[in-house]
């Protein structure tokens, strides 16, 4: 059971008051309360969960801590949380309304990658996680930002290792091209990103069934999946999808 550490974890993409389900990070479809969801993949069996406002950075807003109190006030397990963090206060602010860890990316990708550093300094690296946003363009994968909009003209490997070197203690790897399809992950990027560092990864988009969640963790075991569409349109619950991983490798 040695591939049995992989964590399932329910991802919730805010944006206003509503948890939406993009594919290829457009096309947002309103799908529930983020509350409510929490609470139901808490009870499912979630390892963690991702709070994620997708818009906040795009139109410059903060995101919502009322309603990320809101979330986190009955969930019992480590809450990653972000959307537009660009400021110490920000992280600060996060981790008061509930956040166990903070996600970044359109700041530090864009702008300063310094606030890497300066988060994991004053956090510590296991509180912070930065987000990858991973498109194939001209043979090579490339950092986008904001949903998926702003390209960065940085490689998806160099910008994982310079997180890791900047002292992130995570990455969450989503592909752009996979989103949303239920097709399956893009495993050759996510092998890649995994064999280029040495911190955990999570990977998310492209799960459509049981069989791409176990080649996933056969071929590439993550330390994470982060899961949305299965979950939200209810084709899988987390305890189904933990009893046949379970099945899978004991």
């Amino acid at each position: 059971m040695s591939n049995y550490n992989t964590r399932i974890i329910a991802k919730l993409e805010i944006k206003s008051d509503n948890v939406v389900k993009p594919v290829h990070f457009e096309g947002l479809r309103r799908v529930g309360d983020p509350q409510i969801l929490a609470n139901k993949y808490y009870s499912q069996g979630a390892d963690e969960l991702i709070y994620i406002d997708i818009v906040s950075s795009l139109y410059g807003r903060e995101i919502s801590y009322n309603q990320l109190k809101e979330t986190s006030r009955d969930i019992f397990i480590p809450l990653i949380a972000g959307g537009g963090v660009s400021s110490l206060d920000d992280c600060k602010n996060l981790f008061e309304a509930g956040a166990d860890k903070i996600s970044i990316n359109t700041f530090a990708l864009q702008q300063n990658p310094k606030i890497i550093n300066d988060t994991a300094k004053i956090f510590g690296s296991q509180a912070v996680v930065v987000n990858i946003e991973s498109r194939y363009c001209d043979g090579a994968w490339e950092c986008f930002s904001d949903n998926g909009r702003i390209p960065s003209g940085k490689n998806v490997l160099d910008w994982a290792k310079e997180v890791e070197d900047r002292g992130s203690g995570e990455i969450l790897l989503q592909s752009i091209d996979m989103d949303g399809r239920k097709k399956g992950f893009d495993l050759d990027l996510i092998n890649e990103v995994i064999n280029n560092v040495q911190i955990p990864v999570i990977v998310a988009s492209g799960a459509g069934s049981i069989k791409h969640i176990i080649d996933l963790i056969k071929d590439c075991k993550p330390s994470g999946i982060a899961l949305s569409s299965l979950l939200h349109y209810n084709y899988l619950d987390i305890s189904e999808i933990k009893e046949n991983i379970y099945n899978e490798f004991r």
